[in-house]
């Protein structure tokens, strides 16, 4: 009797967990429209995109054919460095030359030897895979500490695009490598964990310049949050992670190491322009159009400092006092305001470039939710900032550029630019408010 009993307790017991996973599963289900749109949701949401990126990720290894671009090259070059050659003007590729910093090459000489010298591809995709997955979880961190972006906008940010699956594990860029360590870099400023942030942040400029891009908005936190005695530690770390990883090659030319590594006047090829295609060749080499972009791009950083970023009633010249000195009374930066003021930055540089190419794109593709949905304004409806994003990765995705993908891609960008000088900033109200209660 008592074995019967026992018969019958055990699919009772097993039912159990399947009805609680039933009813949990029905609840998610009557609910989704506030998982979807409740930012507070993120890291839920974020959980089941990731373990589907998982499937799509490899599929994409498995089923789509790998090109080869640049790889390659980056073997080459980094095969020369292990052969001895510290001269950068010495080290070459089928693709060009090294015009990469010091980071670039100590990664990759890593990725060399774990490929077993660069000939095992398939090892490669996989561990860019794992790259694009940590880059995704770095990137879902920050959204969710910013409680800004419904968690719908992130499918679109996910599975829908291809080619920021393609830059990642069919091309094997060195550009994801970057915006990996730049946005652990700003996980830790968002920690509150300055130093190791722009210890990363330098790290992220040694792999490639374009992150760059980002540091007028950082020395703006910087000075913000330390004054300017305060700031000089931070950008000493910087300067000097730059100097010991390219010590070797400082030391044999130093001449040939800054002018390949860190140069700014680099010419771009015109067939591989994704922004500027609809201008003629002549045009778009020519350095008085570079100087008009430049110009361009310090003056609408400069005006972003000063009425956007900056709107505590005192000059701009204060942030160079120490915050306790200053007569608004200091306050800790909000992740926001940390966030807002960085993908802008990186995005005002983006919109000024002298050419885009398309590894580019993740540059500031995963900024780009935020950058639309950040600042709430009643003009721009959730459909038309889903169709800024379909048209930004149409753009993206026209392969040769046109003069419309290229057309379309500035107009979204004046769309995303108008918004974030128009939009309502956090940061003001805060201040007012602290002022007001004291």
């Amino acid at each position: 009797m008592a074995a019967g009993l026992r018969k019958r307790g055990r699919p009772g017991s097993a039912a159990q967990p399947a009805g609680l996973c039933r009813q949990w599963l029905q609840r998610v289900w009557q609910e989704r429209r506030i998982l979807l749109r409740e930012p507070r949701y993120t890291l839920l949401v974020a959980s089941c995109l990731c373990l589907a990126e998982v499937g799509i990720t490899f599929w994409v290894i498995h089923r789509v054919a790998y090109t080869e671009i640049d790889w390659k090259t980056y073997m080459t070059q980094v095969e020369g460095v292990i052969n001895g050659t510290y001269d950068y003007t010495q080290l070459q590729g089928d693709t060009g030359p090294l015009v990469y910093p010091a980071g670039f090459v100590y990664i990759f000489m890593g990725l060399y030897y774990a490929t077993d010298w660069g000939t095992d591809i398939r090892m490669a995709q996989n561990i860019f895979a794992v790259l694009y997955l940590a880059t995704l979880l770095l990137v879902f961190l920050i959204y969710h500490q910013t409680c800004k972006v419904p968690p719908f906008v992130f499918f679109f940010m996910c599975c829908a695009s291809y080619r920021v699956h393609s830059i990642f594990v069919l091309r094997l860029f060195n550009d994801p490598v970057a915006m990996a360590l730049l946005f652990l870099s700003i996980n830790l400023f968002l920690a509150q964990h300055w130093s190791w942030g722009c210890c990363c942040f330098s790290l992220a400029v040694s792999v490639k310049m374009n992150v760059l891009l980002f540091a007028p908005g950082l020395l703006f936190l910087l000075l913000t949050q330390f004054g300017f005695r305060g700031t000089l530690p931070k950008l000493s770390i910087c300067a000097g992670l730059q100097v010991v990883l390219g010590l070797p090659f400082l030391l044999e030319n130093p001449i040939g190491y800054l002018s390949r590594s860190f140069d700014l006047g680099r010419q771009f090829l015109f067939r591989w322009t994704v922004n500027w295609r609809f201008l003629p060749e002549a045009l778009f080499r020519h350095r008085g159009f570079h100087l008009a972009l430049l110009i361009a791009h310090l003056a609408l950083l400069l005006l972003f400092a000063l009425f956007r970023w900056h709107r505590t009633g005192e000059s701009i010249l204060s942030l160079l006092k120490e915050p306790s000195k200053r007569k608004s009374p200091p306050q800790p930066l909000t992740p926001n305001q940390i966030v807002s003021t960085l993908f802008t930055s990186n995005f005002i540089g983006i919109c000024f470039s002298r050419s885009l190419h398309y590894q580019f794109y993740v540059w500031y593709f995963h900024t780009l939710p935020y950058l639309l949905w950040a600042t709430p304004a009643r003009w721009l409806t959730h459909l038309l900032r889903l169709l800024v994003l379909g048209l930004i990765e149409l753009s993206w995705n026209t392969y040769p550029s046109t003069s419309c993908s290229s057309a379309a891609l500035h107009v979204c960008h004046a769309v995303i630019l108008l918004q974030l000088w128009l939009g309502p900033q956090s940061f003001p109200k805060s201040i007012q408010h602290n002022k007001k209660a004291h």
